[in-house]
């Protein structure tokens, strides 16, 4: 269904014509703040992601946020998490890979596979749950400890993309 939203940040109002299922024309003037309406529970999720990262390859944080945001819809973290992965030298043949790592998997390593399979069906998780194979897969690639910490982030990416569009930010005006 094609809606028309009027979606705003602190500065500008823009209409948009977007595509999302499910939805109904709205007209949203604007929406709360999370990190000042719940400023405990903001600094906590920034807690989970800085403990999340910790032993992670940067590159590849940034490949799980983007699945994650792509999977989700999420276009203020998925232009967010493209841009860090450029300013940190991702190439531009990967980024545009990762929406299909699957048809374009000699792009990624194999470990980098395995993260995106899991990052898939975790953030897909009502979908069939975690299948073994692919917590399997991922457990050949990553030691235990890394492990939790790969979920973490992939939990926490998912946390950030409903945060960002339950309040409707918009792509391009993260202020960092």
């Amino acid at each position: 269904m094609t809606t028309t939203e009027i979606k705003t940040n602190d500065r500008t109002a823009t209409e948009a014509t977007t595509v999302r299922p499910n939805t109904t024309t709205t007209a949203t003037t604007s929406r709360l703040n999370f990190a000042k309406a719940a400023p405990k529970a903001f600094r906590a999720v920034i807690g989970l992601d800085a403990a999340a990262r910790e032993g992670l390859d940067p590159a590849l944080v940034e490949l799980v946020q983007i699945r994650a945001s792509h999977l989700n819809r999420c276009a203020y973290c998925l232009h967010m998490h493209t841009t860090d992965a450029r300013k940190a030298g991702e190439s531009e043949e990967r980024l545009h890979m990762v929406a299909v790592w699957q048809e374009a998997d000699h792009f990624f390593t194999d470990r980098e596979q395995s993260a995106l399979a899991l990052t898939d069906a975790v953030t897909r998780i009502g979908d069939a749950g975690v299948p073994d194979e692919v917590y399997d897969r991922a457990a050949t690639h990553f030691p235990e400890e890394e492990l939790a910490h790969l979920l973490a982030l992939i939990f926490t990416i998912n946390t950030w993309n409903r945060i960002a569009l339950s309040t409707a930010k918009r792509a391009g005006t993260d202020e960092r």
